[in-house]
């Protein structure tokens, strides 16, 4: 069982580092060219090990943690959604989504209210915050789901708000569990929740970016490509 645990963890690390790297690539890249759509699904499917591997390590009798479970639970659903979304953009002129749409959704749920749950038992310690307050937002993005399957958006570019929004935070994830694993000097919390403010920093200013107005002499020529 310890060698099966310790090549989890040798992949899980790789796979890491890989997103670690591709993640902060992708978003440099020019949205919707060549560049970003490589380094984008490099990311999207070593985020998938990173979770696939950080479930399966949670799981393991005498390796149990609730930090590997949230981690990549989280990971798994944010660039799940971010990624299926591109598939999607027809929901706001009719397209229904698929069973594995609403499966990635409610998959989610139920394990942020769980993790909403577990953190309300122990809010005396910084663990207990941080999982009630994954699990909140969690549970904000799966209303969101829930709402654009159920009501036609109004905005067309609803999926490249939705898919900026999950893909940053998937980069959140990456970099929350390298800093809680490897800090040495900042507070546990700050670790700990210091890449979601830095990030939603980072959504808030591609998000009024795409939204803003074109000027005279302005194109949104890249808009076109992404996807």
């Amino acid at each position: 069982m310890e060698i099966f645990f310790k090549s989890l963890l040798a992949l899980h690390i790789a796979a890491g580092a890989v997103s670690l790297l591709t993640g902060p690539a992708s978003m440099l890249n020019r949205k919707g060219g060549k560049w970003h759509r490589l380094t984008g699904k490099v990311f999207f499917y070593a985020m998938l090990v990173v979770a696939f591997t950080a479930v399966t390590m949670a799981s393991l009798p005498n390796h149990h943690s609730p930090f590997l479970l949230i981690i990549g639970v989280f990971s798994a659903y944010l660039v799940s959604s971010g990624y299926r979304v591109l598939h999607l953009k027809g929901l706001a002129t009719g397209q229904k989504p698929k069973l594995l749409d609403w499966a990635i959704a409610m998959v989610m749920a139920a394990f942020a209210l769980y993790f909403v749950g577990m953190g309300l038992k122990s809010l005396g310690n910084n663990g207990g915050v941080v999982s009630v307050v994954f699990g909140s937002i969690a549970l904000g993005l799966v209303a969101k789901d829930v709402r654009k399957y159920t009501q036609a958006p109004t905005d067309k570019k609803f999926w490249l708000y939705d898919h900026i929004t999950r893909m940053v935070a998937g980069n959140i994830a990456a970099y929350t569990a390298f800093l809680v694993v490897n800090n040495a000097v900042l507070p546990q919390l700050v670790a700990w929740l210091g890449p979601t403010v830095i990030g939603s920093l980072v959504i808030s200013y591609f998000i009024k970016k795409y939204k803003r107005k074109p000027k005279a002499g302005e194109t949104t020529k890249e808009l076109e490509y992404f996807g």
